[in-house]
C-alpha cells in the first residue's frame, strides 16, 4: 500500500526543487527526507527524481506521480475548512420525503406539520411513482415515503409501513354546480354532474370507482389529474366536482369559489408512512409516526 507520508515528502521536494530547501521547510534532516523518497521510489518501482546541478528535477515517472500527488494534497488542504463548515451546519436537520403520485398534497402537508417547526429543519420533498420512491427509500436516498397504499407483500425491498391516516372523502365544486338542489340530492346528484378524478396512479381512484358502482352511479369523468392541488384549481374555475379528503379539505377555504357538495359514506382515503429499518431511527420520522391521525381526521 502506498505510504502517503513518503509521497508527501516527495511532493515537497518536487515543489521546493531540492532536498535542502525541502528539509528547511519540513524542519527535518536532509538524510531523513532522502531516505523516505528512496523508499517511495522502491515501492513504486521507478526513479522519480534525478540530479540537475544543485537541485533535482522530475523524471517522466516522477512527473506523473507529482501531478497526482498535487491533486491529493491540494484536496487535503481543503479538509479543515470543509470540516469547519460541516460542523457549523451540524445544528441543521435534513428530512427527505417522497410523495407518491396521486396522494392528497394538502393532507400530506398536514401530516408533516409536527416537524415543520423543528429548529434548523431542511425539508426536501420528491414526487414520483410509488415503486420508484420505495426503491430510493431502500437505497437510503429518502427517509420516508407517504403513499396511498402500503408496500406490496412481494416487494423486493424490505420495508415497513404504518397507516397514518384514514379520512372520509368529501366532494367539492364551484358554486355554479353545487346548487341547493344538488346538495339535497347528494350523492345521487353526482350522476348528473361533471366529475374531476385522480388518475389510476392514486389508490383513491380505485376506491372511488368501486364506491360509484356500489351506489349505482356512472360518473361523467371530464378530467383526470395526478396532482390534487391542480385538480382543485380546475374545479374552482368551473370544470367539475372533485373528491378531497376531509383533512385536505381544511385548506380549501382559501379558494372562495369552491363549495361543499356532500360527504361520502363508505368512501375514505388512506395515507401510509413507508420507511426502512434505518430511516425509522431518524428522529423526525419517529415524530411523524407518533402523530397518527384517526379516521375522523382529528389528531
Amino acid at each position: 500500500m502506498l505510504n502517503y507520508r513518503h509521497l508527501y515528502y516527495f511532493w515537497v521536494v518536487a515543489n521546493e526543487g531540492g532536498f535542502a530547501r525541502a528539509a528547511e521547510r519540513l524542519d527535518m534532516a536532509i538524510q531523513t527526507i532522502s531516505s523516505q523518497v528512496r523508499n517511495l521510489e522502491a515501492s513504486i518501482g521507478h526513479q522519480l527524481l534525478k540530479p540537475s546541478g544543485r537541485s533535482v528535477v522530475l523524471t517522466d515517472a516522477g512527473r506523473a506521480v507529482f501531478l497526482r500527488a498535487d491533486e491529493i494534497f491540494l484536496l487535503g488542504a481543503r479538509i479543515p475548512a470543509e470540516a469547519a463548515a460541516a460542523a457549523a451546519a451540524g445544528s441543521s436537520m435534513r428530512l427527505s420525503v417522497g410523495l407518491s403520485d396521486g396522494i392528497a398534497k394538502l393532507a400530506a402537508h398536514r401530516l408533516l406539520q409536527p416537524i415543520l417547526k423543528t429548529a434548523g429543519l431542511k425539508l426536501v420533498c420528491h414526487e414520483g411513482e410509488v415503486e420508484q420512491l420505495m426503491a430510493e427509500l431502500a437505497l437510503h436516498k429518502l427517509d420516508l415515503v407517504l403513499a396511498c397504499q402500503p408496500p406490496r407483500h412481494n416487494f423486493s425491498f424490505r420495508l415497513s409501513s404504518d397507516r397514518l391516516l384514514v379520512s372520509r372523502v368529501d366532494w367539492y365544486g364551484p358554486a355554479s354546480l353545487v346548487t341547493d338542489q344538488a346538495i339535497a340530492a347528494f350523492p345521487q346528484s353526482l350522476g348528473n354532474l361533471p366529475i374531476l378524478a385522480p388518475t389510476s396512479h392514486a389508490a383513491l381512484r380505485n376506491r372511488m370507482d368501486r364506491w360509484f358502482e356500489g351506489i349505482g352511479l356512472q360518473p361523467q369523468i371530464v378530467g383526470e389529474f395526478e396532482d390534487s392541488a391542480l385538480l382543485s384549481i380546475f374545479a374552482a374555475q368551473g370544470m367539475g366536482i372533485f373528491p378531497v379528503t376531509e383533512l385536505g379539505a381544511a385548506d380549501l377555504g382559501k379558494i372562495q369559489e369552491l363549495r361543499l357538495l356532500g360527504c361520502s359514506q363508505g368512501l375514505s382515503e388512506e395515507i401510509h408512512a413507508i420507511y426502512s429499518s434505518r430511516s425509522k431511527n431518524h428522529p423526525l420520522v419517529g415524530k411523524i409516526l407518533q402523530n397518527t391521525i384517526n379516521a375522523d381526521g382529528a389528531e
